[in-house]
């Protein structure tokens, strides 16, 4: 097994913990507009508590937070400001620290049904290049669909650096683990992983980890499960990995402007608890999103180095 690297948190909710200019719809790009200093304090915060890798803090650079206007005259500098903050922070760590890029969901959190393919390719596509010169690799996060992942794939077709793909799922516990979208996650991984096969394909996928992140803890056992018999089928191996939210489950209508998702009080050892069961089932990287904090973080550096000494 993979030794285990540790992730870091939910940057909005750290964020809105220590004091930074924090509400909707703006949500974590108000730091970065008002007082980006608060960025780096939180990225600081999960270093502090040992996170390997910190993502940069672009989730909320698009038009659906920051507006159709202020997207066109600032999205893509707020994106790269985020990136140089994410790239110095680390660079001052006692550890070595990696910087992963974001392209986030560009039509809201959750919402498979709003998913535009040819707008979200043009916004990615520019939050891409604004990221990439100051990042280690790139996460493709909160992805709600097959048809999504795509748009993430070809958008980092462009990349020479490690490429993770993380998929939101339904928050209903099943027999098989599904998106947001409701497509089951061994559709999608089998769906994502088509053109890795195929050596001389002109888009063949650079596909390094197949993750699951911003659903509740619950749901993300069976998705290991299924990805690992998707992988074994296929022969394969890459990087497994989870940051689940601390979220109350999450409606198929949820609208992320409209409302404040109700959170619940999980802590440090609960979440560890689960990330224990991910790891034995084959998760080699793992953190937290929305509502885990640098105590939840410290929690599982603890842990880790007691089993990799």
């Amino acid at each position: 097994m993979k030794k285990l690297t540790i992730l870091d948190g939910g940057m909005g909710r750290e964020l809105k913990r220590i004091g930074a200019p924090f509400s909707q719809p703006l949500w974590s790009a108000q730091a970065l507009i008002e007082a980006p200093h608060y960025v780096a304090q939180a990225h600081q915060s999960f270093i502090d508590a040992g996170a390997e890798i910190i993502i940069v803090n672009s989730y909320a650079c698009v038009p659906f937070h920051l507006g159709e206007g202020l997207y066109e005259q600032q999205g893509k500098a707020l994106a790269e400001q985020a990136a140089k903050i994410a790239q110095n922070t680390s660079q001052k760590a006692k550890h070595n620290v990696l910087v992963a890029g974001s392209l986030p969901p560009v039509f809201g959190s959750y919402r498979a049904d709003l998913f535009e393919k040819d707008r979200a390719f043009d916004i990615l596509s520019d939050l891409f290049h604004a990221q990439d010169k100051y990042v280690d690799l790139w996460f493709a996060e909160t992805i709600s669909s097959i048809a999504e992942a795509d748009v993430m794939i070809n958008v980092l077709q462009a990349s020479t650096k490690p490429c993770y793909y993380a998929f939101t799922l339904s928050d209903e516990i099943g027999q098989s683990a599904k998106l947001r979208s409701g497509e089951l996650v061994t559709k999608a991984i089998e769906k994502i992983l088509e053109n890795d096969a195929m050596e001389n394909s002109v888009l063949k996928n650079k596909v390094d980890g197949i993750f699951f992140n911003c659903s509740i803890p619950e749901v993300i056992e069976q998705a290991i499960k299924d990805t690992t018999t998707v992988l074994a089928n296929k022969n394969k191996s890459i990087n497994i990995g989870a940051f689940a939210n601390s979220f109350t489950p999450i409606s198929a209508s949820h609208r992320a402007n409209e409302a404040v998702q109700g959170s619940r009080d999980l802590s440090p050892e609960e979440y560890l608890s689960f990330a224990k069961k991910w790891h034995s089932l084959g998760a080699n990287i793992i953190g937290g999103c929305c509502g885990i904090g640098p105590e939840h973080i410290q929690a599982l550096v603890k842990w880790r180095n007691s089993i990799y000494p």
